[in-house]
């Protein structure tokens, strides 16, 4: 058999060549003869591989870390501070949980440059139909189905559009495309130094330099937050002061990390302490050279009720002398600051100034012309005030006079609270010290505790109002020479026409005054007092706070009783009648119903509270 010669053979396979040329040409004419009959082509990823990796933003959910304990020095500052103070920033550098998976759901910026593992989302619409998730592999390249494959590795995310379209384009016409980032890529990056948590760590690929830093708990007690290198490759090639950002918003040193980068935090720099009256007081590094107005702007400056005329400055170094000293503003503001420094700025509203040098805010209401806040000199009179008002008119009663002043309100609200708990205490010592010798004493026992139990409460709900009982005369048209202070409060109020009667009477209420009347006419007026009245116990609250008493007489409260016929009544009485008391209670023998009136200020409307 003749084999055929070497030029036969490669006729052959040249005619094959054209064949198989022909073959494919004879299918592209009928695909694109079935797209224009069906519509336009579907381009499908037949790869069969695993499904993608969960991201590590995904598998790293570290909890949130606590703040780190205080420091020497930020535990010496806070113990005169009063409070805790921290280093600068300190709240800035701490991770929350899923903080990676938040960075990843990012935007992806137009400079960012795409790499192996981000995935592209490649969709296609016209003559073409595409809805494709695509990953970069280790060459930089996806493979688009029909189209094959795509160097992307490199580009920018600004770029990515063109590209692709361009090189689909060489393949279809007549279609619209749009690609954008999915999932991103992990990097892993080197935290070392002075930080909470060194060591490698993995983030998004959209992490930058102040993401880095929070994700490993940022600079320790012992680290800068002015000294951070990013080095890459070896080099440095950038340094980053998160004062910038922290005091001037300034984030242009917040630079993109890449793989293997290198974040390098250096030891702590010198630290001065500001406390009092700044804006945020704290422990703040310095600069070479930084001043004592450079660590002042730092925490943003003094505050509203600062004084700026001066500062207090402790120097540590100062051990052997004088530690505290004035500094003078503006004048000693460019004096350099050292390592271990505390300024304290003074608060100037919060040192109560001599009642001869305040000027006072006097409230004025009532029967005067004009009624209002009105701000008095330093020595004015509460007659000042009320002739400040415009003066009384035809109505007043100056009698009734209500002074409400602040300082003496918490006074009284101390004392009232101590006059309860004693009370409190003495019922319970006499409920304790009762002998029960049957069933029906043990019962009544129970309702007497449970009734001193509700008046303790009643009497709780009751505030005194810091009222002081003018010493005056019912015909009385001008007040007392005393100074006012800032915040007091005067009511005048219209001259009365009626006496209120309550308490144990057949018939409580107010009843037209009668001039001449005295107290047991007023009370006949109401039906007397009951049965279960305590009679001995009567008082009377007087228009201007003061309180008479059955019990009382000229040599003063708690003395034998006496009867209230030969009182007169005034317009604007409250007469009370107490109901029938254990004779050896606490109330009744040491703090009896005129006492805890008169004591506190409450008023004739605290009556009617502790009454239901």
């Amino acid at each position: 058999m003749t084999l055929p010669s070497r030029p036969h053979i490669f006729g052959h396979l040249a005619a094959a060549v054209i064949a198989l040329a022909a073959l494919a040409n004879t299918a592209s004419a009928a695909e694109d003869s079935e797209q224009a009959a069906t519509g336009p082509i579907r381009l499908v990823d037949r790869a069969t591989s695993a499904p993608p990796a969960a991201q590590p933003s995904e598998l790293i959910h570290p909890e949130p870390l606590k703040p780190a304990p205080l420091s020497e020095f930020e535990a010496y500052v806070s113990g005169l501070a009063g409070t805790n103070v921290r280093r600068l920033g300190v709240e800035l550098m701490l991770p929350q949980r899923n903080a990676s998976l938040v960075e990843s759901n990012r935007q992806v910026p137009p400079d960012y440059v795409v790499g192996f593992g981000d995935e592209i989302q490649l969709t296609t619409w016209g003559s073409v139909d595409a809805d494709l998730r695509l990953t970069v592999d280790r060459a930089g390249r996806i493979v688009i189905p029909r189209v094959g494959p795509v160097v992307v590795a490199g580009v920018r995310h600004g770029d990515l559009n063109e590209l692709l379209t361009r090189r689909v384009g060489q393949v279809f016409k007549n279609f619209q495309l749009s690609a954008t980032l999915g999932r991103l890529r992990s990097i892993r990056f080197y935290v070392t130094g002075f930080v909470v948590k060194p060591g490698a760590h993995s983030v998004s690929s959209l992490a930058t330099v102040l993401t880095g830093l929070a994700q490993s708990g940022g600079p320790s007690a012992a680290g800068s937050f002015r000294n951070i290198e990013l080095r890459r490759s070896g080099q440095t090639i950038a340094r980053f002061d998160l004062y910038d950002l922290l005091v001037r918003g300034d984030k242009k040193g917040d630079i993109p990390l890449q793989g293997d980068d290198v974040l390098h935090v250096g030891p702590v720099g010198p630290q001065v302490a500001l406390i009092g009256s700044v804006n945020k007081p704290a422990v703040v590094e310095l600069k070479p050279n930084d001043s004592v107005d450079d660590a002042i702007n730092y925490v943003g400056g003094l505050s509203v009720v600062a004084d700026a005329a001066r500062i207090a400055m402790e120097r540590l170094s100062d051990r052997n002398d004088r530690r505290v000293t004035e500094l003078t503003l503006p004048r000693d503001g460019g004096l350099k600051v050292v390592n271990g420094d505390v300024l304290r700025a003074f608060n100037n509203v919060s040192a109560v100034l001599p009642q001869a040098k305040q000027f006072k805010r006097v409230f004025v209401e009532g029967e005067v012309a004009r009624p209002g806040d009105y701000v008095l000199p330093p020595t004015s009179t509460l007659m000042d005030a009320v002739q400040a008002a415009g003066g009384l008119t035809s109505q007043a009663y100056l009698f009734g006079t209500d002074l409400s002043r602040d300082s003496v309100r918490r006074i009284q609200e101390a004392q009232y609270e101590r006059a309860l708990r004693d009370l409190e205490t003495e019922f319970a010592r006499n409920a304790s010290s009762k002998k029960v010798s049957s069933a029906d004493d043990a019962l009544v026992s129970g309702q007497g505790q449970a009734n001193t139990s509700r008046l303790i409460e009643r009497l709780r709900n009751v505030k005194p109002t810091g009222r002081i009982v003018l010493d005056l005369k019912p015909t009385s048209r001008e007040l007392p020479t005393l100074s006012v202070e800032d915040g007091d409060r005067i009511y005048v109020p219209a001259q009365p026409t009626a006496v209120g009667v309550f308490g144990s009477v057949f018939n409580g209420g107010s009843y037209l005054y009668k001039a001449g009347a005295s107290v047991d006419d007023m009370l006949r007026l109401a039906g007397g007092p009951t049965k279960g009245a305590d009679k001995g116990s009567i008082f009377v609250i007087r228009a201007n706070g003061s309180v008479s008493s059955a019990r009382s007489n000229s040599s003063g409260w708690l003395s034998t009783g006496s009867s209230l016929s030969s009182l007169q009544a005034l317009p604007g009485d409250t007469v009370f009648v107490p109901e029938e008391m254990n004779k050896t209670t606490f109330m009744q023998e040491a703090k009896d119903w005129t006492q805890i009136i008169y004591q506190f200020g409450l008023g004739a409307a605290a009556l009617k509270t502790i009454k239901n």
